[in-house]
């Protein structure tokens, strides 16, 4: 990114992992929460990096940012994780420059989703965003960047069927449960955890189920009193979880916890119980499987379910990424205008100062002079002259090396060392 004029570092990164590479355990060692993400944006600013987003969901997280070396992105993620260097080389990936530009849009428009065309991701980039600004680390090619993506991504909502159907994680663990549980209207669900996820999850419950013995629990019980009003369910307390899940016939887990939020210790089944784990880091002990009765599926393979909407989906890829060339088209060509700001920057100034001399100058010298009226009149004969030398920058058929080395000698302009 030199001569671009947008960060003081010459490179843009996107360093991350994903559920391509790394199953649900390793992509648990680096998941980051709310507190983790702010505390690397404030750590990224004491280290000098000026342009940083994170972002971490169920099946990714990433960096996104200026850096002299990505190491430097690298170890501020495992500095706040539970992984090593080593274990993120294993399944890393980075990628620099426009490499990068083209990743973030691929992300954020679903076609790099686990399940294919699924948007929620773009929520994640959006609140990123909000929280690099919040600490002063969203910088002018970070914001036109997410402005671009979250634009791309509206259009492909808009204008394909790449997300048509109710395919999502949520909607994967309602289905597995509807192909894998029998007489699903008659069995008692226990639902712990009601973030995006487990909110999501309940509502295709409702939806597709019929099923009206469907328990809410979560560690904030005002949380889940929100979501079960809206359907008449039934709230109880945190520490009534035990009791519930003996009276479950399906229990799913949507927590956000950092470790096991359910173990075999709280399990005593005297019945079939089946347990769908949709968090990342696992939210349930695999020593649940030691136990009788006791079948788990998680998130990971919920996501390899395939179905008629998946293969229509698929059909509408090469105009959803058509619609992203187009917008990183724009995004590309803003880029490019990045390399003769400062010159055009400087050539304004200069005009604005001979416009003060010129004023100066007739203001002593006319007696009837209208100071008002010719400051309006200079500054739009300045605004005419700086955008024919943009246009002229910005044309195809202009070398811009050499027209910026021109306009710099010919006005002997001093350009901002910054």
């Amino acid at each position: 990114m030199r001569n671009y004029h947008i960060s003081k570092h010459n490179s843009f990164y996107a360093v991350g992992l994903s559920y391509k590479k790394a199953d649900a355990e390793v992509r648990g060692k680096f998941s980051l929460d709310v507190p983790a993400i702010d505390q690397i944006l404030v750590k990224a600013k004491e280290l000098g990096v000026d342009g940083l987003l994170a972002i971490s969901t169920c099946n990714r997280t990433e960096l996104y940012g200026f850096a002299q070396h990505p190491y430097q992105l690298i170890k501020l993620l495992c500095d706040q994780t539970q992984g090593t260097v080593e274990e993120f080389q294993e399944v890393a990936y980075v990628y620099k420059n426009h490499d990068a530009i083209s990743h973030m849009f691929k992300v954020g428009t679903g076609l790099d989703s686990q399940i294919l065309g699924d948007f929620e991701i773009i929520s994640q980039i959006k609140q990123g965003f909000y929280r690099a600004r919040k600490y002063d680390m969203a910088n002018p090619f970070l914001e036109r960047l997410c402005n671009a993506v979250i634009q791309a991504s509206k259009r492909i909502k808009n204008e394909t069927e790449l997300s048509s159907g109710a395919t999502s994680v949520a909607f994967a663990s309602v289905k597995y449960i509807l192909d894998n549980v029998p007489n699903i209207s008659e069995k008692n669900i226990l639902l712990f955890g009601t973030g995006k996820i487990g909110r999501n999850t309940c509502e295709n419950l409702i939806k597709h189920s019929n099923n009206s013995h469907i328990t809410l629990i979560n560690r904030t019980r005002e949380k889940a009193e929100d979501i079960a009003g809206k359907f008449q369910l039934t709230v109880k307390d945190y520490g009534d979880l035990q009791t519930e899940i003996r009276k479950a016939d399906i229990l799913v887990v949507a927590t956000g916890a950092q470790l096991p939020t359910v173990s075999k210790a709280l399990i005593h089944p005297k019945k079939p119980l089946l347990i769908l784990d949709l968090s990342v880091p696992k939210n349930v002990s695999d020593d649940v499987l030691e136990l009788e009765n006791v079948s788990l599926v998680h998130l990971d393979q919920l996501s390899q379910i395939t179905d008629d909407t998946l293969a229509k989906r698929k059909a509408y890829v090469p105009k959803a990424e058509a619609i992203i060339e187009q917008v990183k088209k724009d995004f590309l060509k803003w880029l490019e205008t990045r390399k003769f700001a400062p010159v055009i920057n400087a050539l304004k100034e200069k005009l604005r100062t001979m416009k003060a001399e010129e004023i100066d100058f007739h203001s002593k010298k006319l007696t009837d002079f209208n100071q008002d009226q010719a400051e309006m009149i200079s500054d739009r004969i300045i605004q005419k002259i700086t955008k024919q030398f943009a246009n002229h920058l910005k044309s195809a058929d202009a070398d811009t090396e050499d027209s910026l080395e021109l306009i710099q000698k010919v006005f002997q302009l001093e350009l901002d060392s910054k």
